[in-house]
């Protein structure tokens, strides 16, 4: 028994969709034809569809309390199936509902259906599965994803400010090269005056502007479209690339904190998931989004694999040598690795956000000074031909 989408007409002409249970194409069709639904579209469910963020930690949170309260997965998947029986996440929770009704793993079916379904969270589940701990994991899983979410969502918002001030002062110069200078010159020409230096070099730039900004743009757009595709394809490339990021001045700093709270929470949450140590540092380190770091968490996890400790692998990793090696040396000792992770991760979170607020604090006055400068620059470039020709005017 297969679930499948539809989406039609019912008797009253009405555009209906929902899902409904059948062996195949036809039955479905028939059993919509014996309810009065006229099928346009039958589809089977659980095709890799994007499951965003917010969705899979609502998903792991509500399965999680259902589990807990004792009632079966099947039944679980069920309900939230019925909570949410319209769009394609009722269609992605019945694929895993089927899939799990076939046979597979919790961990197996969220993977086979979610095209952003990552590495960590198909391992999370897997242990969690294995040491009879899936509901307590899963309530782990929802706050590490929705702690992820808000992390992006803060450097969003405080981004939307001076992206407005950076537009709309790029509208206001362009408009004052494009119309105010080019008149001021237009007047002094008439009179026969000679223009300004400023006047001069800041028609320059709109002259340059004019003739190559489209092609500077293209040429923008293509390299960053060229770079994009060449880390996709190349991981050498996206490695090297990844490594020079934590060597910018004020990005690097910020890129390392975030890189060691996203390796000590997933290291937390995997140990108590009961993942081997091996395996948590791996995935751990392919959870702190960075190429390279992720390439020396494989290394040092072979590291550990042959005897070396833990606190001494990760010393090993530059990005997080700084702030995590001490915690997890302390948590070796005392016996508690993940509850020291746990802490490590959320004084790094504090560490972190400090940090973003007191760069975004200074972003926002610089943009505002350097955008400042710049019409202060076109304003004195339309200013001084008319001055000029008003002092010309008044001498006798």
């Amino acid at each position: 028994m297969k679930t499948f989408d539809y989406r039609g007409f019912n008797a009253a002409g009405q555009a209906s969709r929902g899902l409904v249970e059948a062996l195949n194409p036809k039955e479905a069709r028939e059993k919509l034809a014996a309810g009065g639904i006229l099928a346009e579209r039958v589809t089977v469910t659980g095709k890799p569809l994007h499951f965003r963020t917010e969705l899979r930690a609502n998903f792991y949170r509500e399965l999680g309390a259902l589990l807990t309260a004792g009632i079966p997965m099947v039944r679980a998947l069920e309900m939230l199936i019925q909570a949410v029986r319209q769009g394609a996440t009722g269609s992605l929770l019945a694929g895993v509902r089927d899939r799990v009704r076939e046979g597979q793993s919790l961990a197996e079916s969220v993977a086979g259906i979610g095209s952003t379904v990552t590495g960590f969270e198909h391992a999370v589940m897997l242990a969690g599965e294995r040491a009879g701990t899936l509901a307590p994991v899963l309530g782990k899983l929802a706050d590490f994803l929705e702690d992820q979410e808000q992390l992006r969502e803060k450097v969003r918002r405080a981004l939307i400010y001076p992206s407005i001030v950076v537009g709309v002062g790029l509208i206001v110069a362009m408009v004052m090269l494009g119309v105010l200078v080019p008149r001021a010159q237009a007047l002094l020409a008439d009179s026969g005056h000679a223009l300004p230096r400023l006047t001069r070099v800041m028609l320059g730039v709109g002259r340059g502007m004019a003739h190559w900004g489209g092609v500077l743009v293209a040429g923008v757009v293509v390299a960053v479209v060229g770079l994009r595709r060449r880390r996709l394809r190349d991981d050498g490339f996206r490695r090297a690339w990844d490594r020079k990021l934590f060597r910018l001045p004020v990005w690097g700093r910020g890129y390392a904190q975030l890189c060691c709270l996203r390796f000590a929470r997933t290291l937390a949450i995997l140990l108590r998931g009961g993942v081997s140590l091996v395996e948590a540092i791996t995935l751990a380190g392919s959870a702190t989004g960075s190429a390279w770091v992720a390439q020396l968490a494989v290394e040092q996890a072979d590291a550990v694999r042959h005897g070396a400790r833990l606190s001494e692998a990760i010393g090993r990793i530059p990005p997080l040598s700084s702030a995590l090696p001490e915690w997890v040396q302390i948590g070796e000792e005392s016996g508690d690795l993940a509850g020291m992770l746990e802490h490590a991760g959320n004084r790094t979170a504090e560490h972190w956000d400090r940090y973003v607020s007191r760069a975004l604090a200074l972003l926002e006055p610089a943009l505002l000074l350097v955008i400042g400068v710049f019409v202060l620059l076109v304003t004195l470039s339309v200013l001084l031909p008319v001055l000029s020709l008003t002092q010309s005017i008044s001498l006798p």
